[in-house]
């Protein structure tokens, strides 16, 4: 008999052969496999005891904590589909996607109770509401209802193609729309995940990166398919990283680009003593060469490059090391490093393509939209067939993505479709520009966009985050990249910033910037 491919394989196979090995860390509480999986199974329980059966959605607004955790076994072991939605997004964004996903139980954390609380009269389908953390009136207690329970319940036979999640996209210029895993989605996503970036019994995995975030890149199911620990944190704080790092012997997180920024550029008196042997999956945004370098060198940091969308469940490339990157000076080696890669084994087909549709040119020059096709590829947006249509009608996912290929196969991102910038007939890529301003010692941030200008149509205007205590003009910065790229592909005006505006998980959205800065240039 056929196995379904499912994450919950997973659990069942570690529990056998893990029980009292440690799983979970979340501040002062510790619990084994066994532990951990008898509160999911409690949980299934509660929730079955509720109503809840195969194919109802149970919406979550947690940040990283074991309760937040829990819920990607006890949901989809009931046949249930799990909805994490981002806890930092507004309340309004919730009634959105807990009405759209249909949610009939919504748990919430301590922190985001009072918002919850004041559109409540707006969540009409939602018939339980349960408190993670921090219980008060009008609330169900998810530790009480957790203590009074069994772990005795019904388990459905569940298929691989059945839904495991709905997760929302950021909605940074539209509403957010719900993108549909299945059990084999995710199941896939983690063994090829395992492949690239091997995690050993025992090891300690930092949840930096945030487990609603297209479920945590699949590392809530993918740690526990190694028996490894899952060290929970609620809050991202460089100084609480590194204590963690050093306490609990990490060996693995994954981060976007901005928080491998943020950790990079901590104070000493922040970090401490950095342990090295860290590994590091970073994606969400081409991470700039030079804060790859810093990591490896100075630290003594593994930082492994991949790429995909939460529509991919999230993974399609890995900047896969060869033999021959390993003798290159340490620039070469990490301006390869911030390249997307190749294909994962498991993640199916890609292709760089064309406005002809064909594949473009292994070139290093040609530019085309990256898209696949495969086994972790979305089942559709949730209940939005016109947008599944245009995402992937013609049997291809469509990324967005603007990207180039190496002779050697490896994708490299150039920008968002809707972010190249074209001044005089030219594509400027504002990843390179912006990969090119990060080598600037006052630089801590930067964010290239286009703006109109007078003469070539458009052309690139920078946003600058300084580091703390550094000073530079906007003639300095210019001057830099001029030095550095390609005259034409040079900022003509620098704006310094104390933050640059991002989604909440992290992406820098330019169409803010190009908002605030509409006015046509003439320099």
């Amino acid at each position: 008999m056929e196995l379904a491919l499912t994450p919950l394989e997973f659990a069942r196979r570690t529990r056998r052969l893990h029980p009292d090995r440690l799983a979970v860390v979340d501040r002062d509480l510790r619990l084994t496999y066994e532990e951990f999986f008898d509160r999911c199974d409690r949980w299934s329980s509660v929730l079955q005891g509720m109503g809840v059966a195969q194919g109802d959605r149970v919406a979550y607004i947690a940040p990283n904590t074991h309760a937040q955790l829990e819920s990607f076994y006890a949901v989809p072991q009931l046949g249930a589909v799990l909805v994490p939605v981002n806890f930092r997004l507004t309340a309004e964004d919730f009634v959105h996607i807990v009405n759209h996903s249909g949610a009939r139980v919504l748990c919430v954390h301590a922190d985001r109770l009072e918002a919850v609380d004041g559109v409540r009269d707006r969540l009409p389908g939602v018939e339980r509401f349960i408190a993670l953390e921090g219980a008060r009136p009008g609330w169900e207690d998810y530790e009480e209802l957790l203590a009074e329970a069994s772990p005795a319940f019904e388990r459905p036979e569940i298929a691989e193609g059945s839904l495991l999640t709905i997760n929302y996209t950021s909605g940074t210029t539209a509403r957010p729309k719900g993108v549909m895993i299945t059990h084999r989605n995710a199941y896939v996503n983690s063994v090829g995940t395992l492949l690239y970036g091997r995690i050993d019994v025992g090891e300690s995995y930092l949840w930096t990166l945030p487990m609603f975030h297209a479920n945590g890149w699949t590392f809530t199911w993918t740690v526990t398919a190694a028996a490894g620990v899952h060290v929970c944190l609620p809050v991202m704080d460089p100084a609480a990283v590194y204590e963690l790092i050093r306490v609990e012997d990490v060996r693995w997180l994954c981060a976007a680009p901005t928080v491998l920024i943020m950790l990079a550029n901590a104070p000493a008196e922040v970090r401490g003593e950095v342990p090295p042997g860290v590994r590091v999956f970073t994606a969400g945004a081409s991470p700039a060469a030079a804060t790859i370098e810093r990591l490896e060198d100075d630290f003594g940091w593994t930082v492994t490059h991949v790429y995909g969308l939460t529509e991919t469940a999230p993974f399609i490339t890995v900047c896969e090391p060869r033999a021959e990157h390993a003798g290159l000076p340490a620039r070469e080696r990490a301006a390869i490093k911030a390249r997307q890669g190749v294909e994962l084994i498991t993640s199916g087909e890609l292709r760089v393509v064309g406005d002809d549709g064909e594949e473009v040119p292994w070139d290093g020059r040609t530019t085309g939209e990256i898209t696949v096709r495969g086994n972790v590829v979305m089942k559709g947006y949730y209940d939005d067939p016109e947008a599944t249509e245009r995402a992937m009608g013609d049997g291809w996912f469509h990324s967005g993505d603007a990207a180039v290929v190496h002779p050697d196969g490896y994708v490299e991102i150039q920008d968002r479709i809707k972010d190249v910038i074209i001044s005089g007939g030219e594509n400027i890529s504002s990843v390179e520009v912006e990969g090119a301003l990060l080598r600037h010692p006052a630089v801590l941030e930067v964010a290239v966009f286009g703006v109109p200008h007078e003469k070539w149509g458009e052309s690139p205007r920078a946003a600058v985050v300084l580091r703390e205590g550094e000073r530079a003009t906007e003639r300095e910065i210019i001057d830099f990249a001029r030095d550095n790229l390609a005259h034409f592909k040079a900022p003509t005006g620098v704006e310094f910033v104390e933050s640059l505006p991002k989604t909440a998980t992290g992406k820098i959205q330019k169409f803010v910037l190009r908002g605030g800065a509409s006015a046509v240039s003439r320099q």
